[in-house]
């Protein structure tokens, strides 16, 4: 009996033991698919996909101007332009009408900019509303009040302004009020609009009577992305006036292109001319053609 109870004594504790787990070798591939998905999930490979590296543009020195003796529009003299542009403003009112010069540059991308006030010799607005910063009841701010300005003073004018009680073309300020108005931080509202006096532009000056005067007529420019625009001329202008306005700007422009350093070359490349409702028309710097058949007499005055 002794070895019979040793064999059922081996026999419980094979029983009491924790059972071996089953190999995948020894798992049906019917009974354990689970097991066989999960090793394809532990040990499935990676894939990664290497996508290439974007260049960057590269952004030229300078702006890109095409060549005038190679493109297929033709350049026109000042008569034909003029003829060609008030057929596009038939029916508009003349009075919100005006001829506008674009003059494109050669210049650098990060060069310096120019800008500046001139007086025209046949003024595009003549109507100038004038505003003086000056100290109040002072005698600058009486003869300001006689030469024209519409309103003067200092706190009183930066109120009126923050408050846009007032509208002004030109916005001129004496020496003795420039600390004023910097305190003021008015830059937020009159520069958006180009009114912020400074002196490179000439609106911070001494003389406030004689800046008055020499700005009834006078018109802004500068120059932004490598072209200068500005308006040039009324619809009623006659050619000979509209050539002496642009041929004024042109000599302006040229002298601060050529007051500039070797380093910044700055040179003008073509010259634009348009009106509010009609097209952009190269200028070949000709007031009048051999084949033009229109007379300058017959784009003079109002329509």
């Amino acid at each position: 009996m002794a070895p019979m109870d040793r064999c059922l004594a081996s026999m419980a504790r094979l029983s009491l033991a924790h059972p071996a787990r089953p190999t995948l070798s020894a798992a049906s591939r019917c009974l354990a698919p689970g097991l066989l998905q999960t090793q394809k999930q532990t040990y499935a490979s990676v894939v990664r996909i290497r996508t290439k590296a974007k260049k960057k543009k590269v952004v030229p020195k300078d702006f890109k101007r095409h060549r005038l003796d190679k493109t297929e529009f033709p350049q026109f003299s000042l008569v034909e332009a003029m003829r060609v542009l008030r057929a596009y403003e038939v029916g508009k009112p003349p009075g919100g009408v005006k001829y506008e010069l674009s003059v494109n540059l050669k210049t650098f991308r990060n060069g310096p900019v120019i800008k500046s006030s001139i007086r025209l010799p046949n003024p595009v607005q003549s109507d100038w509303q004038i505003a003086v910063i000056c100290p109040e009841g002072s005698a600058i701010a009486n003869d300001a009040i006689n030469a024209g300005a519409k309103a003067v003073g200092e706190s009183t004018l930066f109120e009126a302004i923050k408050n846009e009680t007032i509208e002004f073309d030109r916005l001129i300020c004496h020496e003795s009020s420039e600390k004023a108005l910097q305190q003021a931080n008015l830059g937020r509202i009159l520069g958006p609009k180009g009114l912020m006096p400074n002196k490179k532009m000439g609106t911070i000056v001494t003389d406030v009577v004689r800046s008055i005067r020499d700005s009834a007529g006078a018109a802004d420019y500068r120059e932004r992305m490598g072209v200068i625009r500005m308006a040039i001329g009324q619809l009623g202008h006659t050619p000979v006036q509209l050539r002496a306005n642009i041929e004024a700007v042109m000599k302006k422009i040229k002298t601060q292109c050529a007051e500039l350093s070797e380093d910044v070359p700055k040179d003008v490349h073509e010259v634009i001319l348009s009106t509010t409702n009609g097209p952009g028309l190269s200028l070949n710097g000709k007031l009048k053609n051999l084949e033009d058949k229109t007379a300058p007499e017959a784009v003079s005055g109002q329509m």
